[in-house]
């Protein structure tokens, strides 16, 4: 990895956790009026999957879509603004957190509904198979999602279609409190597409070099015609399941998993390997922080000072033109 490379990343990384930290600081003021699903902890998947992604490539995600919208290249002034529900918003204030779109990147959509947005994705990755377009479809999924009946579905019709398209689950462990041993069989969820002859690995979704090193090869493969690619990355949700807070006095985790979470934390692990490999200095990194500090400011300025949509404005996008 050059110096170069290694900035690019850990600046989109720390990007994404002073965004979110914002958010959770901020929503408490109660202006955001929307159901919020932060990503902290988790943001080290977003930016190696993304890193190997082109600007015509389609993405969906699910109800925790800031880092992957954001690393997708989503303009984080629109995305701030669409959580106060303006009309500078990506989706000019309709969405909110869960809801977001902005074709304009290639973000085709997130939904809350468990699932909802797997088989989208395929479609997706369908169209551009038929259409001969040179894309790669990336969908985003949690590891609840492996109990909705769709990914199955999903599964196997990408397998029996050969799409270009890469499922990526993040698994976190939890669905909402219940850990996912309480859900779910005891197997591994990738070997689940392997049952549908898919290509499917695992690696740490906590150490950023082993999730670029497993994206680039999957949408390689991809964009060679090899088919549809599988990657389950673990990880750890930091905050609450919904909310800017943390709620280990719930005491759904035990408390020595929760010390243990924290401590895989991506972004830290990734700082050290750039101090211990000489590819980050100290006063690059404040600067990086200055840099993320001010955008985030300007961001949330512009957003309290926009529109609001009007009861006109709902009439809008009701139908195709």
């Amino acid at each position: 990895m050059t110096p170069s490379q290694f900035q690019t990343h850990l600046f989109q990384m720390l990007r994404i956790r002073r965004i979110e930290e914002a958010l959770a600081d901020r929503y408490k003021e109660q202006e955001m009026r929307c159901p919020m699903h932060l990503c902290i902890g988790q943001e080290a998947i977003a930016v190696g999957v993304c890193a190997s992604l082109n600007g015509n490539d389609k993405m969906y995600s699910n109800h925790r879509a800031h880092g992957h919208y954001l690393a997708k290249g989503g303009d984080v002034n629109a995305m701030i603004a669409e959580l106060y529900g303006r009309e500078t918003g990506c989706c000019g204030g309709r969405g909110g957190s869960m809801h977001m779109i902005d074709q304009s990147v290639g973000f085709l959509g997130a939904t809350p509904i468990v699932g909802g947005t797997v088989p989208l994705a395929v479609g997706t990755a369908w169209a551009a198979s038929l259409l001969k377009r040179a894309e790669v479809t990336v969908i985003f999924l949690g590891d609840g999602c492996i109990e909705e009946g769709v990914i199955h579905e999903s599964l196997n019709f990408a397998s029996l279609h050969q799409l270009p398209i890469l499922f990526v689950c993040e698994n976190n462990d939890f669905s909402v409190y219940t850990p996912r041993n309480e859900r779910q069989p005891d197997r591994s969820i990738y070997q689940i597409a392997k049952a549908h002859n898919i290509s499917a690995k695992f690696a740490d979704g906590n150490d950023l070099g082993a999730v670029l090193d497993l994206a680039s090869n999957a949408i390689a493969a991809i964009r060679r015609g090899e088919g549809p690619q599988f990657l389950e990355f673990s990880t750890y949700r930091w905050r609450e399941h919904c909310g800017p807070d943390f709620d280990d006095h719930l005491e759904y985790r035990d408390q020595e998993d929760v010390a243990a979470g924290l401590k895989q934390c991506p972004l830290e692990r990734f700082k050290q390997y750039g101090l211990a490999n000489g590819l980050l200095q100290p006063q690059a990194l404040e600067q990086m922080e200055q840099a993320i500090q001010g955008e985030i400011d300007q961001a949330f300025s512009e957003a309290q000072s926009s529109r609001k949509p009007t009861l006109d404005d709902a009439r809008a996008f009701v139908y195709a033109q």
